[in-house]
């Protein structure tokens, strides 16, 4: 039988899903104040800039965090892979904009938010904090090259 001793005690269940929600809450708050510093363009052509669809970096990686954080609530058992990548991505977009490779659309707050937040997922996603399924190898490694993938999609080009 599964070892699903985190889903079964209550006190980590109580830990799990108050990560949850505190993700939850800052992917949806962060989410909207980057939706509504999207500027729309004028003309079609606008659409297809990377000026346009460089400015949903932020808001993807919101998005990221928003998954990641429900697959945690719900207990499932992509979670810690979802952890990952939203971690991969966020760190690397930090990464990026302090080497000076690209600057990242999201502001230094933000960083700030998604660097403690991505710390928290690594944790959780590696050590297996709450049992929900341990990641492979292969899956941290496709997490790390995905995250880096959106990453440069936003920021590079």
């Amino acid at each position: 039988m599964k070892n699903n001793s985190a889903l079964l005690n209550p006190n980590k269940m109580k830990t799990r899903k108050t990560i949850a929600v505190a993700f939850i809450v800052l992917s949806v708050i962060l989410g909207v104040i980057f939706y509504l510093k999207t500027d729309y363009p004028e003309n079609f052509e606008g659409y297809f800039k990377k000026s346009y669809y460089g400015q949903f970096g932020p808001l993807a990686i919101c998005v990221e965090l928003l998954f990641a954080a429900y697959y945690l609530y719900v207990g499932h058992k992509k979670s810690n892979f979802a952890l990952a990548l939203f971690a991969f991505t966020a760190l690397a977009d930090i990464f990026f904009n302090l080497t000076g490779i690209f600057i990242s659309g999201v502001p230094n707050y933000a960083m700030v938010l998604f660097f403690v937040c991505a710390v928290i997922s690594l944790w959780i996603a590696f050590s297996n904090a709450f049992n929900l399924g341990r990641i492979t190898l292969l899956w941290a490694i496709a997490s790390f090259v995905l995250g880096n993938a959106i990453e440069f999609y936003f920021n590079y080009f």
